[in-house]
């Protein structure tokens, strides 16, 4: 992943995105065990976002420097050797998520990761069984702060959808 991530760092460097963080499995992996995934979810902010193909730059640069086929399936891009998933951060969640992102090292290689409690609100957003899981691992990880994501729950209108889904 280590040089996965470089290519994402070349995109924030060439101008191609403005920004972009780590969420969905992969995020959470930096705060606690390891969960199954299939992809690294990269969501990004770019320089212009009155474009109707938000991906189209990106998909451009990756196919110039040869990780794009002339055709490919499904919504991954393999980047050497991980399957890459791009989404726009298309809500006020997910753009201050973006924003909030925190730094880590890598393999040597800085990269951002969405906060926790971030991760936790996108996950009572989703609502699927295996975000109540990763909500209650994200919950019980170092330096989780209830309290910052209860803020989240009740500034992105979540609180009501959250409490129902303890109830379950």
């Amino acid at each position: 992943m280590k040089k996965t991530l470089e290519v994402l760092n070349r995109l924030v460097r060439e101008k191609v995105i403005d920004d972009y963080a780590i969420g969905g499995a992969m995020g959470a992996m930096f705060y606690v065990e390891t969960v199954t995934t299939m992809d690294l979810d990269i969501f990004v902010l770019f320089p212009d976002d009155s474009d109707l193909a938000p991906l189209s730059p990106v998909y451009g640069k990756l196919k110039e420097w040869g990780y794009l086929p002339d055709e490919y399936e499904k919504e991954c891009i393999n980047i050497e050797g991980t399957p890459v998933q791009f989404l726009p951060a298309y809500d006020a969640l997910l753009q201050e998520a973006l924003v909030q992102a925190r730094s880590f090292d890598y393999e040597g290689v800085e990269t951002k990761v969405m906060l926790a409690e971030y991760l936790a609100a996108i996950c009572v957003k989703t609502g699927r069984l295996k975000d109540k899981l990763r909500v209650q691992m994200l919950q019980l990880s170092r330096g989780f702060s209830e309290s910052q994501f209860l803020g989240l729950l009740s500034t992105f209108n979540l609180k009501e959808r959250f409490d129902k889904w303890q109830l379950q």
